[in-house]
């Protein structure tokens, strides 16, 4: 198991942008990929976007968040950041990460316990 800690939400306006980092407790494999989530307040805890840790770099976002979120990752650190711009309401959540034991964010399965995640509130 990896432990993973999430950071980096807060409070923004709509159009806004927060950058979030997911710390890994140790290296991970290359055969991995790191997942972004989401759980809005009354919702499931949704996909939200993959970055591989091989070569070449295999990234996926839904479609929700197509063109305004940007993932990437630096193995030296064992890290992934989420870039987020042109935030909306519907943004809101906590948003967690992951690892998942395929790029194929339909056929992927998490393989650690959830953090506490980090909480993005987009509103005015």
């Amino acid at each position: 198991q990896v432990e993973l800690k999430e950071s980096g939400g807060g409070l923004v306006q709509p159009g806004g942008s927060l950058r979030l980092s997911c710390a890994a407790s140790t290296p991970i494999a290359v055969l991995y990929t790191m997942g972004w989530f989401r759980q809005a307040p009354g919702k499931e805890r949704e996909f939200v976007a993959s970055i591989g840790w091989d070569e070449p770099i295999a990234i996926n976002y839904a479609g929700s968040v197509q063109g305004r979120f940007t993932i990437s990752r630096d193995k030296t650190r064992n890290m992934v950041y989420l870039q987020m711009d042109s935030l909306k309401p519907e943004d809101t959540a906590a948003y967690y990460c992951n690892r998942l034991n395929s790029s194929n964010p339909q056929r992927a399965k998490t393989l650690d316990a959830w953090g506490q995640g980090t909480l993005v509130t987009v509103s005015s």
